[in-house]
């Protein structure tokens, strides 16, 4: 049988593989590694949210399919939140999707819109189903800068003029991942003004929009006025509430776009188990303090990282937002990539980062670091990282391969 699927050869190797197996044989070898690689929440989601998923489970009718879009208490709890958090009013019924996760809510929205050759603009770099969910569904990938300002209009204009057919949608994603930059509310008001006026689709990925660490809350795309006519949302309770595991997210924004998800959806689930549903209602409708706690724990867990790491000679920049730092890789082994910096990461120091080309071409001088472990383990991680690199001075010959330090 051949193997050589269509969609399948689309898709570039997945290189996080690559440093997954250097992890696995690292610790069926003994070694302790600090995994600073997935963006995995290791905090528990809320007390009381297991709790109403524990009393909901066996009682009648919720082992029995769901409601594909997401119940109504459910969808009526995310327009509650849109309303409460960002000033933006959502009908349940027309505007708001439940998903399994954001993830799956793009790679479905890019099944409903995009038809074969169709351009899609995305940010390079940029977490890897904003661009292979639309190679899946048959589309192109052009890219632009990931940074909120004029290059990324430069990029968009370009790609306007030149890209035959033109671009159908673009793809925001703020606060970002991989790069944790953050955009602002003028930023989205151009962005929404360029895409009426070339009929482009947004779609907006706001995962991380409750992890922010100063004073300024990321804004919501559908703050704008009329942003609603060409925009689509999506949220995710996996990093907010610490139940990445659960799989449960929403799209929401556009009638007609929505609309074109929720079919797409109906042919291909139904819907997440109903105790999970009405878990999560519970927990956009219940105390919120839960998020400040878990702001917190990310935020003391960033400070112990930038300063820790700085002092070991791998300067770390600051992130405003995300749970996620973006560092360029140390200048004497830039040369050899991000997918072998991050192998040597884990042979040499038993610290696990993702290599920054996973999310694209233009983040092969970076390392993406999640903050997934405790102050403890993140200052330990430092500490193993400035142990190698002070033996490396010496020895960089027996480190990096020639070829990549030339």
């Amino acid at each position: 049988m051949t193997t050589d699927f269509h969609r399948i050869r689309r898709l570039p190797p997945y290189v996080f593989e690559q440093v997954n197996r250097v992890k696995a044989a690292a610790r069926n070898a003994g070694a302790d590694i600090v995994d600073l690689g997935m963006g995995n929440p290791d905090l528990d989601a809320p007390a009381h949210v297991i709790e109403k998923l524990k009393e909901t489970i066996g009682k009648p009718r919720t082992d029995r399919y769901s409601a594909s879009k997401g119940i109504p208490g459910l969808r009526r709890a995310q327009a509650a939140y849109y309303e409460r958090r960002f000033g933006v009013k959502l009908d349940p019924d027309k505007h708001v999707v439940a998903t399994l996760g954001s993830k799956e809510g793009f790679a479905n929205m890019a099944q409903a819109i995009t038809a074969p050759g169709d351009v899609i603009l995305t940010p390079n770099p940029s977490y890897p189903i904003h661009a292979f969910g639309f190679l899946m569904a048959g589309g192109v990938i052009r890219s632009v800068p990931v940074e909120p300002g004029p290059e990324f209009f430069h990029a968009m204009e370009r790609a306007v003029q030149h890209s035959i057919p033109k671009p159908i949608a673009v793809v925001l994603c703020y606060p970002s991942n991989p790069t944790a930059c953050v955009a602002d509310l003028e930023f989205y008001k151009d962005v929404v003004a360029f895409a009426k006026k070339n009929d482009l689709i947004v779609l907006s990925d706001l995962a991380y929009a409750e992890l922010y660490f100063d004073d300024t809350p990321p804004p919501s795309v559908l703050q704008v006025p009329g942003a609603m006519d060409v925009t689509v949302e999506f949220t995710s309770m996996s990093k907010t509430y610490s139940m990445a595991g659960w799989r449960m997210g929403f799209a929401v924004g556009n009638e007609r776009l929505i609309a074109a998800l929720s079919r797409v959806k109906s042919y291909l689930d139904y819907g997440a188990y109903t105790p999970i549903q009405v878990a999560a209602t519970a927990a956009l409708n219940g105390p919120q303090d839960c998020i400040a706690e878990m702001r917190e724990t990310y935020k003391k867990r960033r400070d112990a990282l930038v300063e820790s790491f700085g002092r070991a000679g791998f300067p770390v920049p600051s992130p405003r937002a995300s749970m996620f730092a973006w560092a360029p890789i140390p200048e004497p082994f830039r040369a050899m990539g991000s997918v072998e910096f991050a192998k040597l990461l884990i042979e040499k120091a038993d610290v696990a980062v993702a290599p920054g080309v996973g999310f694209g071409e233009h983040g092969d001088d970076f390392v993406r670091i999640a903050v997934v472990e405790n102050e403890q383990r993140i200052r330990q991680a430092a500490r193993n990282i400035r142990r190698f690199f002070e033996q490396a001075g010496t020895t960089l010959h027996n480190v990096v391969p020639l070829s990549a330090a030339r």
